[in-house]
């Protein structure tokens, strides 16, 4: 299949961006995204252009690397499917799709379609984790956790924090990157003992990164390519005044 790129090309933070025309011909419609990417900076290189930079790692849907906007939609057309996992198949040949990095204050673009996710980074120092030492590493069954609550904390550990609710959410929150996590560990016993510090510290962090307000779009919901429920952001809100009226020390 033979494609049209727009892509967005910056070559440093302070530099003024533009939309750049490729034309990719003789695309496998069995390749990933980012295989095409591949090719296109192939051929760049082959010219002696200068290729396009994109962030990619485990190329599985596992490490929310692959954050890009592609037609205005954070990783794509396809629901619950990262970048990396969407493939060619799903454009029509001779198709024109537009490649920019997500957009928000607080993900400053680097290079071309690489933003600045550090954010995420300092949320999750501020308080994702369980500090408590608890000695060696106990059996599994050591710690009885009720089914149901097991499952809600695996489901807000399925986040890979690529920042797609960021870059979809009008106001660029980062509530349900957030809520996630708290909520990994405030299902846990292990999480309890620190949770009321955890949602202050990591919802202050948040707020300092320049993150914007949720305002219940749920855009964040439907971009989510792990498809976390909006329910969390409820939950973290919940958690959250009452960590504020107890003073958040525990």
């Amino acid at each position: 299949m033979n494609i049209t790129v727009r892509v967005w090309r910056q070559e440093g933070p302070a530099a003024t961006g533009h939309l750049e025309t490729i034309e990719a011909t003789d695309v496998s419609a069995d390749s990933s995204f980012l295989e095409m990417l591949d090719l296109v900076n192939e051929r760049l290189i082959s010219a002696g252009r200068e290729p396009i930079a994109f962030d990619h790692d485990c190329r599985e849907g596992i490490c929310g690397m692959c954050s890009l906007v592609i037609d205005g939609v954070p990783h794509g057309p396809r629901r619950a499917t990262t970048t990396c996992q969407l493939h060619m198949r799903s454009f029509t040949d001779g198709a024109t799709i537009t490649i920019e990095p997500f957009r928000a204050k607080a993900f400053g673009v680097l290079r071309d379609l690489v933003v600045d996710r550090s954010g995420f980074d300092r949320i999750i120092q501020a308080g994702g984790y369980a500090s408590v030492n608890t000695g060696g590493a106990p059996d599994a069954n050591a710690i009885p956790i009720g089914k149901g609550e097991a499952d809600l904390a695996m489901d807000a550990a399925a986040c890979i924090g690529c920042g797609a609710c960021v870059a979809a959410c009008p106001n660029a929150s980062a509530m349900l990157f957030t809520a996630a996590k708290v909520a990994h560990y405030g299902h846990l016993p292990q999480g309890e003992p620190e949770r009321d510090r955890r949602v202050t510290r990591m919802v202050e962090t948040m707020d300092a990164e320049g993150f914007g307000n949720c305002r219940n779009y749920y855009e964040c919901e439907a971009a989510c390519p792990k498809e976390i429920p909006v329910d969390f952001i409820a939950e973290l809100n919940r958690d959250f005044r009452r960590a504020t009226v107890q003073g958040g020390s525990r």
